[in-house]
This record gives C-alpha cells, sequence and structure tokens, in this order.
C-alpha cells in the first residue's frame, strides 16, 4: 500500500521512471555533442568557465585587435582641430589644461606650444567622417567604422597605459583580454589555441611588448596567447625533432600522457592536466599553422589588396592577413601588435612611414573581411594606448614638431561585430585636449568587448586569492551607443 501510494504522491512508476532517465541521458549526449568542453572542467569546480556558452547571444564570435603599440596622434589621424592650426606657438591656456598630470619629458618645459597638424583633413563617407590625409585607405572605408573620438585612460606612460589596455590593470600579472576569452568561451577549432599573438614593428621609435601583456595570469596556463613568430617556424618548438618521424611523436606523446595522468592521479595539480591538452594542441598545430602561414597560396587579387609586403613574414600586411587566416579558423581573439607610434620628436618625419606601414593593410582587413561575409560576426578594433598632446614636445618649428603623452583624449576605431558602422562616437573640445562628450574609459571599451562577444562583464569572474577578479575591475559601463 505504501508503494502504491508513493507512485500515485509523486505520479511515477517504474516505467516512468525509466523513460526520464533516458531523456536525460540523451540530453547528456546531446550537450556533449553540442558543447564539446561542457565536462571537461578537470579539478577546476566553480572556478571553471563554462566555454563556449554565452551569458546572451553574442553580435560577434571572434575579435582581431590591430593594437597600435605607442600611442598614433589622433590630432594626426582622425581628431581635426583648425583652432591648433589658428592658434600656431600660443601657449596651451591653463584653463584647458587645469594642472593636468605631465610625464617627466615636458614637465620641466617653460611653455607648452600649440601646433596643429601639418598634414590635411577631409571629410568621407555619408557621415562625413574626418580623416587625416595619411590614411587614404582607411578613409575609403569609413562607411565601415565607427571612430571612438573620446577614449581617455588612467596611466601616462606606455608600459602601464599598455598593460591597462590589454589586461584592465596598470600592474603587471592579470590576465589578458584574449585570455579572458579564451577562459570564457575557449576555441572554435581544436586544432588551433583560442588567443594568438603576432608581432610587427614600424619605421618609427617603437616601445617594447612583452609577454606580460598576452599572458594566462592566474587563469589556468591553456589560456595564455600563443606567440607567432616570422621566422620558418611561426611558432617555435612545434616541428618534430630531426630524426623523429610523426608515428613515432605519436607514440611519445602518447607515454608521455600516461606519465603525466599518473602525475595527476598522484597530486592532484590541473596544470598537469593543462600540460596534457597543450602537448595534444602542439600536435594538431603541426598540420594546421603551416597551411595558415602558407601565403603563396592566396589569389592575386588578395596580394594586390593588401599589397606585396603581405608576402613577407611578419610584416604589418603579412600579419592582417594571417589574422584573417586565423580568426577564418576559429582562433577567439588575434592580437596584432605594430610598434613605432611613440613620435616625441620629428613627428613629420616619422608618422607618414608609420602611416603608411598600416594604412592600406588596415583597410584591406575590412573590406576582405566583408567580401568574406566574416565581418558581421568578426570585430576589429585599431589604436593605442593613449594619446598625443596638442602642443609641442622640445623646440617648435615651422616644418617639424613632437607630441608628448596625452591619456585625457584619444581616438580608436572599430569595425564589425555588433558595432554600428559609418559613425563617430564622443568629443573633444576645440583644443583637442579634453572631452565634452560622452567619454569612453579603457574599462568601458572592455565592458563593450565582453558585451559583443555575448559576455556580462560582471559575470566573468575568476575567485583568485579570496576576491573574484574580472577584466573590468569594479568598473564598466557598456557603450550603448555604437552597438547597432
Amino acid at each position: 500500500m505504501e508503494d502504491e501510494f508513493l507512485e500515485h504522491r509523486y505520479n511515477i512508476n517504474r516505467r516512468h521512471f525509466l523513460g526520464k532517465i533516458g531523456l536525460g541521458l540523451g540530453s547528456a549526449a546531446l550537450s556533449a555533442t553540442l558543447l564539446p568542453k561542457l565536462f571537461d572542467g578537470i579539478g577546476g569546480g566553480e572556478q571553471e568557465a563554462l566555454a563556449g556558452v554565452t551569458h546572451f547571444a553574442p553580435k560577434a564570435k571572434r575579435i582581431i585587435m590591430l593594437f597600435q603599440n605607442g600611442a598614433p596622434s589622433q590630432l594626426e589621424s582622425f581628431d581635426y582641430k583648425p583652432l591648433l592650426n589658428k592658434m600656431y606657438d600660443q601657449d596651451l591656456p591653463e584653463s584647458i589644461r587645469q594642472g593636468q598630470r605631465l610625464t617627466g619629458m615636458t614637465s620641466g618645459q617653460e611653455r607648452f606650444p600649440l601646433v596643429g597638424s601639418i598634414f590635411d583633413f577631409k571629410q568621407h563617407g555619408q557621415a562625413g567622417t574626418w580623416v587625416s590625409d595619411l590614411f587614404p585607405n582607411i578613409a575609403k572605408i569609413t562607411d565601415d567604422i565607427c571612430v571612438i573620438k573620446s577614449m581617455h585612460t588612467d596611466a601616462i606612460n606606455h608600459d602601464p597605459a599598455l598593460t591597462f589596455m590589454q589586461t584592465g590593470s596598470q600592474i603587471g600579472g592579470r590576465p589578458g583580454m584574449g585570455s579572458w576569452l579564451s577562459y570564457g568561451l575557449g576555441s572554435e577549432n581544436e586544432n588551433l589555441p583560442a588567443f594568438c599573438v603576432l608581432l610587427s614593428k614600424g619605421q618609427g621609435n617603437g616601445q617594447g611588448v612583452y609577454s606580460k601583456l598576452w599572458s594566462n595570469g592566474f587563469l589556468d596556463s591553456m589560456h595564455q596567447g600563443v606567440k607567432f613568430s616570422a621566422s620558418e617556424d611561426p611558432v617555435l618548438y612545434l616541428n618534430n625533432p630531426d630524426g623523429m618521424s610523426k608515428d613515432e611523436r605519436r607514440i611519445m606523446l602518447d607515454q608521455l600522457s600516461l606519465l603525466n595522468q599518473m602525475n595527476y592521479e598522484k597530486f592532484g595539480d590541473p596544470e598537469i592536466i593543462t600540460k596534457i591538452k597543450q602537448y595534444e594542441m602542439a600536435y594538431r598545430m603541426q598540420t594546421a599553422v603551416p597551411e595558415l602561414t602558407d601565403m603563396s597560396k592566396e589569389p592575386d587579387h588578395i596580394i594586390k589588396l593588401y599589397g606585396s609586403d603581405c608576402l613577407t613574414p611578419g610584416t604589418y600586411a603579412a600579419n592582417c592577413l594571417l589574422a584573417r587566416n586565423l580568426s577564418e579558423s576559429g582562433v577567439r581573439f588575434v592580437q596584432l601588435y605594430h610598434q613605432g607610434w611613440d613620435q616625441h620628436a620629428n613627428l613629420v618625419g616619422d608618422m607618414p612611414g608609420q602611416a603608411l606601414d598600416v594604412d592600406r593593410a588596415s583597410a584591406a582587413l575590412i573590406t576582405d573581411l566583408k567580401q568574406r561575409g566574416l565581418l558581421n560576426e568578426t570585430l576589429v578594433i585599431w589604436g593605442g594606448e593613449f594619446g598625443r598632446t596638442n602642443y609641442c614636445q622640445g623646440t617648435l618649428s615651422e616644418t617639424n614638431y613632437g607630441r608628448d603623452h596625452h591619456p585625457k583624449a584619444y581616438s580608436i576605431w572599430m569595425a564589425g561585430g555588433g558595432v554600428k558602422a559609418g559613425m563617430s562616437h564622443g568629443e573633444t573640445d576645440e583644443f583637442g585636449y579634453n572631452i565634452v562628450k560622452d567619454p569612453v574609459s579603457v574599462h568601458d571599451l572592455h565592458a563593450t568587448i565582453l558585451h559583443l562577444m555575448g559576455l556580462d562583464h560582471e559575470k566573468l569572474t575568476y575567485k583568485h586569492l579570496g576576491r573574484r577578479f574580472r577584466l573590468t575591475d569594479v568598473e564598466g559601463e557598456i557603450v550603448k551607443d555604437i552597438l547597432a
């Protein structure tokens, strides 16, 4: 009687029970098929993000960041300020500077002589976006990009500003943006890392880039960025040693995996599992990477689009084309660093060469992604770590000048991946010194990037040293006006 009572109360019998188990197992199998990483978080507990599961529907699937390391001058690129030409060699009014912090390179100057751009600006596209003549190809794609003129940062020197832009903190040791995305979303291609790093150097004064910028920080080391080089081996130590065949390599890795698995069972260190996965990833990359880095197979119209430099490994153009290949193959975050934008002096002599390095290939990447139908799902970001001053650093002459660091206002642009096209966001004052409309902080930019990838920046956290860390720390607002 008691059994019959329970069956009636809970409306369940053996047939119902077995049927529900079947549905449960079927759901688990389907989930594992659709989300292969679902049950892959060994030893992670609540620390493991559910890779591939977004908080809401994403606008973008992948990101390519074209980072202009050294800080290109917004006053010679996208923030047109004719008043500076009219007030040439007049002192920056104190009412505008308002006691703003200075670097050690200009704090001893007796004067702060204003200087406008020696290069002309013109309006382009349906929105009439102002672009310097230094960037004729980017000018042609203004209907595809969103220029943000109101970026600002907390740091005034390169290393902390660069670290802040990449990791959300001025202090090293935090995970890079790509590492956070790898942690939150995983990779779309099991044969490639989720986070890849490409380096190039221009003709100007270069600021260094360091591995801490693509470090996994306190996240699992499987989330660190993989740096590609311009050598014959794009990823170092990827190829088999001389005299070892692929079959022999497979046998060696299998035996090594067994030893590592024994160590894991003994010590329980999740990094051992990561090591096993990384060996397997490297083995699979042996086939995937050479194919992606072989530009000889590109058709003539693509070579013409990016320029002949794209056939020279390590150039900006070659890295833009490689970034396209990686992104198209499912890499979540491709970080390209291009050094040489630090024009404290001889800006007139150096900046045209830097602009020539990047203008054609940057525009080509947008055009290429668009014609492949990939721009809508690929977020492209172009910009540096801060801006440049509206006054001259050092001696001002009629033919040349330099500009110091300026964290209070600078310009970047974004394209694709859910960003409105053909618009400008934010404004600076007529001196190009202070933001007067719609300021965007580094934390705001990060919050917006995560949002476009389907991630809530307040929920993507990792518990470390007793607190929950996130890319945006305790700040960050989504810049809704630029969302498509």
